[in-house]
């Protein structure tokens, strides 16, 4: 397999960017800003892949990328979400997939699954939790959709949140909401996982980048490579009202 040389997402920090994380960035000193990429799956022509943008110590972006023509061009499934990481995905057939997410300033906190039904082409954000929750904090640890309709998520609220750590959840419709169903102070597991199908995302250290792999025979061949260093965050000189394309 030839080395596919990594490619840079865009990204372009703002003032509000700089401002909302609380970052300290100058035209001399700017703020690193890195691509992070977690899971990858992969159903008919389509391949999805999970991740975030974040700087050195706070998270700004979720991002969800998808390819449809085996990675020679990429775009974004769903707009990123400020202050966002998603993790997990599975897809149930060719129709059906979910992937979770939470939101991690300042702390984990409002999770959430993407849903899409209609094979990726839009994605749908529904939140785990209820308004009226006791407390908002949580990160997904696990999901799994065993139908359409029925799937099991399971919660971590963190260490000192007045509530027994972990919960279990249990949605009769698809993920679209979410019902409380066991908590405990000890960590709970779902029994079944997702399948792996033959995709990973792998670091590769020396060029400094994600590969997207899928296993063909006893090989793994890339079909992409994301660079890890994204454009740094630095004050802008002026907000631009129009930028030449």
């Amino acid at each position: 397999t030839l080395f596919r040389s990594p490619m840079q997402r865009p990204f372009r920090c703002t003032g509000e960017d700089i401002r909302w994380a609380g970052l300290s960035c100058s035209e001399e000193e700017p703020c690193p800003v890195f691509l992070e990429l977690s899971s990858v799956a992969h159903w008919g022509e389509r391949t999805v892949v999970s991740g975030n943008i974040h700087g050195e110590s706070v998270t700004l972006y979720s991002v969800l990328l998808e390819t449809e023509n085996g990675g020679q061009t990429w775009s974004e499934a769903h707009p990123r979400i400020r202050g966002a990481a998603i993790d997990h995905i599975q897809y149930l057939d060719s129709g059906f997939a979910w992937t979770s997410g939470e939101e991690q300033f300042p702390l984990p906190q409002n999770p959430f699954l993407l849903l899409t039904e209609d094979g990726g082409k839009t994605w749908t954000e529904r939140a785990v939790l209820r308004e009226s929750a006791e407390s908002p904090f949580g990160a997904v640890l696990q999901f799994f959709f065993g139908s359409k309709s029925t799937g099991s998520l399971i919660l971590d609220r963190g260490q000192g949140s007045g509530q027994e750590r972990y919960a279990l959840f249990q949605s009769e419709n698809g993920g679209q909401s979410w019902t409380i169903r066991q908590q405990s102070a000890k960590p709970l597991r779902l029994p079944q996982t997702v399948p792996a199908d033959g995709w990973r995302v792998r670091v590769d250290a020396p060029s400094r980048s994600y590969h997207i792999e899928h296993l063909q025979g006893d090989r793994w061949s890339s079909i992409a490579a994301f660079a890890v260093s994204l454009d740094a965050c630095k004050p802008p000189a002026t907000e631009p009202s129009a930028e030449k394309q």
